[in-house]
């Protein structure tokens, strides 16, 4: 069913207030390519929305948004005798849904990404990670539609071109393709990974070295830094790492010996886009409805009425500072739909 002039507040984090001219939920593949393989008939431009968690509206969708409600998670492969085991989850799954059922079936390699927003479909898009952890080394397959012409392709890792929160489908396939549902290997012998900050300090409160006090630890650490979306508007991170080369790095070590910088690909350093905000000054500021976050500058709030415009011009006077003090450009990492 096709529904005309959506109010978008609900379907974005941010909580911002635009309209969408049209908008499908799209419940199965069978239905999906049938749509695409007409679309002659659906107004252009085509969006795929998830849960908005990594978007921010400008303006009203001047368009159709696809917003896939493909659910169910299976266990595709699993031998006894191998510590493997593949599940997949369809596209429309919230992804903590899905962490917190492979925890509670003791299957490694998803226990650092959990309480990420968003929905399974966004996850191959995004790439996200978090503590240590990147999606792109647990995913073995990316079901797709053309919304080109219906077809079906199913794209394997390599072929997703995985880098920091980006892939092909960021790239040269963006806005091409429905991602209908994403396969992963795990393993029944997890490893954990407590080497980010102070994550293993906050497992071992729990006790045993678990998944599910991983997990937990997980999310006791992102709730003491990150806003509760439900609560109070917000997209997560704002702004991503940015990556440097070395030569970079050793002179901003040089001239700012506190900040932190760490190992990247060979002849590059990751700098932290928080700290680099908060030493310009911005954590806890507010301008009307929008602001900083108070424990993660990283973090950018719409505390109620605030317009996209209004927080896409705060990211910008944010990079401008940090252009300024520092000499790094930081690079968005939510995604700006609308006119600005």
């Amino acid at each position: 069913m096709i529904y005309k002039n959506v109010p978008l507040r609900k379907y974005n984090t941010f909580g911002v207030d635009y309209i969408a001219d049209c908008m499908i939920h799209i419940r199965t593949e069978k239905e999906a390519s049938a749509l695409f393989a007409s679309s002659e008939s659906l107004k252009k431009p085509l969006f795929v929305l998830g849960s908005g968690s990594n978007i921010l509206f400008t303006s009203d969708f001047k368009g159709t948004i696809l917003y896939p409600d493909l659910g169910g998670i299976n266990i595709e492969e699993q031998n006894k005798s191998d510590e493997n085991v593949i599940i997949s989850a369809g596209s429309g799954v919230i992804w903590d849904t899905l962490a917190e059922w492979t925890v509670k079936k003791g299957f490694g390699g998803l226990e650092n990404l959990s309480l990420i927003p968003g929905k399974v479909g966004a996850t191959p898009v995004q790439n996200i990670g978090a503590y240590g952890v990147e999606v792109k080394d647990s995913i073995v397959q990316v079901n797709t539609i053309s919304l080109e012409d219906g077809s079906l392709r199913a794209f394997s890792n390599n072929e997703c071109k995985f880098s920091y929160r980006n892939s092909i489908f960021k790239n040269s396939e963006k806005g091409k393709y429905l991602v209908t549902r994403v396969y992963y290997r795990l393993t029944t012998r997890p490893k954990i990974d407590l080497s980010y900050g102070s994550l293993k300090e906050e497992a071992n409160k729990l006790g045993a070295e678990t998944l599910k006090n991983v997990r937990q630890a997980v999310m006791n650490t992102r709730r003491s830094k990150l806003p509760d979306p439900e609560k109070i508007g917000n997209a997560g991170s704002f702004f991503k790492n940015p990556v440097v080369p070395n030569s970079v790095a050793v002179n901003l070590k040089t001239e700012f010996p506190q900040i932190p910088v760490y190992e990247d690909k060979p002849g590059c350093s990751k700098l932290a886009s928080g700290w680099l905000i908060d030493q310009c000054g911005w954590r806890g500021k507010r301008s009307g409805d929008t602001g900083v976050h108070d424990k993660q500058a990283l973090v950018l709030i719409n505390y109620g009425k605030a317009t996209g415009i209004e927080i896409f011009n705060l990211s910008e006077e944010i990079r401008k500072s940090v252009l300024e003090k520092f000499g790094v450009d930081l690079e968005r990492e939510v995604e700006v739909i609308g006119t600005i």
